[in-house]
């Protein structure tokens, strides 16, 4: 065991120093900061799960410090883990179709985005999007009968990945009956939760139940994270080790974590509270997984630290001062590196984090989740809670009841009709387009942003138009953009867009669907209230109503049949 602490000591020296801190000239405020950790035994306190570093009412930080020990408590289950991915394979699944929101899907698509799939084990792949479209492309994708699905929610009770349940399951009841339905379905869970007794009413594969005091978006490590990713062949055991060399590198108030933590509570309180993260290609995918940690845990309290993920990189004039710069490099990838240093020059902050292999990856998951709790106490808020996330769910249950109860959702009168495209809210002046100039013209502040909520199906296609669009916005108003697909950025980046200092600007586009596709009631039931459509427009409004509850800036742009062609004459609008 000596000889082991030794080797991990020096693996931690090797690789925790692997970052370089491009700071200028706010050099001083960072140490000054980092003085204050040491000072005030953050790091230690934080191991002692000291609710004070943050708070002094406990509240629920008490029960939210299982992240901590993960790494340990899953080395123990790597047996369990292999030999359910042995089985699977052996019984010849092909695809692995994971069920879940947020903080239960995020790491493990992460994990089989950046790993992808390899020859003779299942292709991982994520539904969280309760658009029809992206339902019936799932389920068309995946042959019931050589798929297995995840079913995955800490509290069990999540809406959108029970409602996927049903469906899923009634399909494979329809290919191979009842009998042999359930062992197509594993369930990931918090102990006791109303999940884990569907899991053994229908008689599941497996159930894996989480340590019930680690919250969704501080779940990578665990259950959540290692069990898809063990199942397509990513190595369990050497992601908790890379994880395991960053904790303990970690245990000190001179380590990077502490050092990044700092730096994201220090650059936000200063203004730059917009950190935009570049990934080398292979591992771009990890950003989202970041873009949750960190909104979901700073965006309260009217503090916030919006990430900017995905935005192709600009010149330096193309910014606001109002920017944080992380690059997460593969080693030998040098494609930002120009691009950052005359960002750096020109008075930016960059920061650049250094992996020496994809794997590393497990070491970056527990780095940004301990950053992210310094960061909380830097600003003096509870990176554990989400108190604003309650108020969009709550909303959109009162418009499923008023559906059910009257059979058709509130009559809205649109402010403004441009052929297909209708407008909802917002300043309106001549057509669809100059409302979209105007609304981000007469919102624009110092340190403001606009994001794109878009209630569509996912595809490349419609990416492809999203990123078109922000990119324009970027260039027209020097702008911080971010784009997320509804429902799922309600589980990731919601909390921020209610609880941050409201300087967001909210767009929301929805479109009609070109099919629908019902609910089952109940696994095994043929009977159906609610369809996937429907919930989709009730989150959508009720997202609506939430952000104008937290007088927030929106307008709702509705694309009628055709996204793509909207989306462009949006865009042509900027041009």
């Amino acid at each position: 065991m000596a000889d082991w602490n030794i080797e991990m000591e020096r693996s931690a020296t090797e690789r925790g120093r692997t970052i370089s801190w491009g700071l200028g000239s706010y050099r001083d405020v960072v140490e000054r900061g980092l003085t204050a950790a040491s000072d005030e035994r953050i790091v230690s306190r934080i191991w002692a799960h000291d609710h004070t570093v943050w708070k002094p009412d406990p509240a629920q930080i008490l029960n939210s410090f299982g992240w901590l020990h993960s790494i340990g408590v899953m080395s123990r289950n790597i047996p369990r883990l292999t030999e359910l991915a042995d089985e699977v394979r052996a019984d010849g699944y092909t695809h692995a179709l994971l069920l879940g929101m947020g903080g239960s899907s995020l790491a493990a698509g992460v994990l089989g985005k950046t790993f992808g799939t390899r020859t003779g084990y299942p292709e991982l792949t994520v539904l969280d999007s309760t658009d029809p479209g992206a339902v019936l492309s799932c389920s068309e994708r995946c042959n019931p009968a050589r798929s297995l699905f995840i079913v995955s929610t800490k509290s069990g009770t999540t809406v959108e990945t029970l409602s996927f349940f049903k469906f899923f399951y009634n399909r494979v009841v329809d290919f191979l009956g009842e009998k042999r339905a359930g062992e197509h379905f594993i369930a990931i869970t918090d102990p006791c939760s109303p999940l884990a007794d569907l899991a053994e009413r229908y008689r599941f594969r497996a159930t894996f139940l989480n340590d019930p005091n680690i919250g969704g978006r501080y779940s990578a490590l665990s259950c959540f994270g290692l069990v898809p990713a063990a199942l397509v062949a990513v190595d369990p055991g050497l992601l908790l080790e890379r994880a395991m060399i960053m904790s303990s590198y970690s245990e000190s108030s001179t380590g990077d974590a502490v050092r990044l933590g700092v730096v994201l509570g220090e650059m936000a309180m200063a203004g730059r509270d917009k950190v935009t993260l570049a990934a080398s290609p292979e591992i771009e995918s990890f950003g989202g997984w970041v873009e949750q940690l960190l909104a979901e845990s700073t965006g309260k309290e009217g503090r916030g630290i919006l990430p900017v993920v995905g935005e192709s990189l600009g010149l330096p004039e193309d910014y606001w001062n109002d920017r944080l710069f992380v690059y997460l490099r593969l080693a030998g990838d040098k494609e930002y590196e120009k691009t950052l240093a005359d960002l750096e020059r020109a008075g930016h902050p960059v920061v650049t984090i250094n992996l020496e292999d994809r794997y590393d990856l497990g070491g970056q998951f527990f780095l940004w989740e301990m950053a992210t709790a310094v960061a909380g106490w830097r600003m003096g808020i509870d990176p554990f809670n989400q108190p604003d996330v309650e108020s969009v769910k709550a909303l959109a249950r009162r418009m499923v009841d008023e559906y059910k109860e009257k059979g058709a959702f509130p009559e809205e009168e649109p402010s403004l009709v441009d052929g297909d495209i209708m407008v909802f809210g917002g300043p309106v002046s001549g057509n669809s387009g100059s409302t979209l100039v105007s609304f981000i013209g007469e919102g624009i502040t110092d340190g403001a942003y606009i994001a794109l909520q878009a209630y569509l199906q996912p595809g490349p296609r419609t990416d492809r138009a999203l990123q078109h669009l922000r990119m324009c916005l970027r260039d027209r108003f020097r702008i911080a953009t971010t784009v997320g697909y509804g429902p799922r950025f309600l589980h990731s980046t919601g909390q921020l867009h209610k609880g941050d200092a409201g300087r967001g600007l909210f767009v929301q586009f929805t479109a009609d669907n070109a099919m629908d596709v019902p609910i089952p009631d109940d696994p095994g039931s043929f009977t159906s209230s609610m369809t996937f459509g429907l919930l989709k427009k009730a989150q959508a409004a009720g997202d609506w109503e939430a952000l104008q509850d937290a007088g927030r800036q929106v307008v709702r742009f509705h694309l009628g049949t055709d996204i793509i062609d909207g989306l462009t004459r949006l865009t042509e609008a900027l041009a």
